[in-house]
């Protein structure tokens, strides 16, 4: 039997994973946009810089959905504590807790 708060973090669990889907497909559409060929290279480093953007943003949604699957979504890559969900509303990509992610810079 499940309680209302289990239920209740299952159904923000499953509208992240929908939200996370809709991004990663929009992010894909953009980076197809992106990656045609405008013809002005005067836009290269600016057409570059945003491909570069984009992919780096279809990783960490793809990282966050595989987390998903895998039920490891909200778990520290590296003292494996729980993420706060204060932090995962804000940076649904987070892959490591504030004190750790401190120490990785």
């Amino acid at each position: 039997m499940t309680t209302p708060t289990q239920s209740s973090e299952q159904k923000w669990l499953d509208d992240l994973r929908t939200t996370l889907t809709n991004d990663f497909e929009a992010q894909t559409v953009r980076l197809t946009q992106l990656t045609a060929d405008t013809g002005d290279p005067g836009e290269a480093h600016t057409q570059s810089a945003l491909i570069a953007a984009t992919r780096q943003s279809i990783e960490q949604i793809s990282g966050a959905l595989r987390r998903l699957a895998e039920g490891r979504y909200g778990i520290c890559e590296r003292c494996s504590a729980a993420i706060p969900r204060e932090r995962l509303e804000v940076l649904p990509h987070a892959r490591f807790c504030v004190p750790c992610q401190q120490k990785q810079h």
